[in-house]
């Protein structure tokens, strides 16, 4: 079987745009490879002008934070970094008469102790609430109230 002599047999398949019928002049929604380009896996690389600009060379500040676990302040001296001064101390202590001085002093009144002995709890550093104070810049740090 041979083709009629009328007819001539083309060469060449027509190009994809022309089949298709895409227009040559209207912009591609997505980057076509230029001649001499090729594409990576993601689609083409920009030229280095549309990129992000490159990063300055601003110096970075490290500031180190020292996280200090919660004191418990009981009736002994404590040994920890002062917040306000930021010193290894330990800390200084200082009694105030509190709740359980005044009722240690009823009872003894109730009790009969009337003539002065009732005085004797404000005499007594342990039944005193305690007041924890840095030695070197004389902040408060804590108390212990006994009641």
């Amino acid at each position: 079987m041979s083709a009629p002599s009328g007819n001539p047999v083309p060469s060449a398949p027509p190009p994809y745009e022309e089949a298709v019928g895409i227009n040559m002049n209207y912009p591609h929604p997505y980057p076509v490879p230029g001649p001499g380009q090729k594409p990576d896996g993601k689609g083409m690389n920009p030229p280095p002008h549309m990129g992000q600009p490159p990063p300055a060379n601003n110096p970075i500040t490290v500031q180190t934070v020292y996280v200090q676990q919660p004191v418990l302040f009981y009736d002994r001296p404590v040994q920890m970094c002062c917040p306000s001064c930021n010193q290894m101390i330990v800390t200084r202590l200082s009694y105030d008469s509190g709740a359980l001085t005044w009722l240690s002093c009823g009872g003894l009144c109730l009790l009969g102790c009337i003539a002065g002995c009732c005085l004797i709890p404000f005499c007594i550093d342990a039944l005193k609430d305690v007041d924890h104070t840095c030695p070197k810049c004389s902040a408060l740090l804590g108390s212990y109230k006994r009641l």
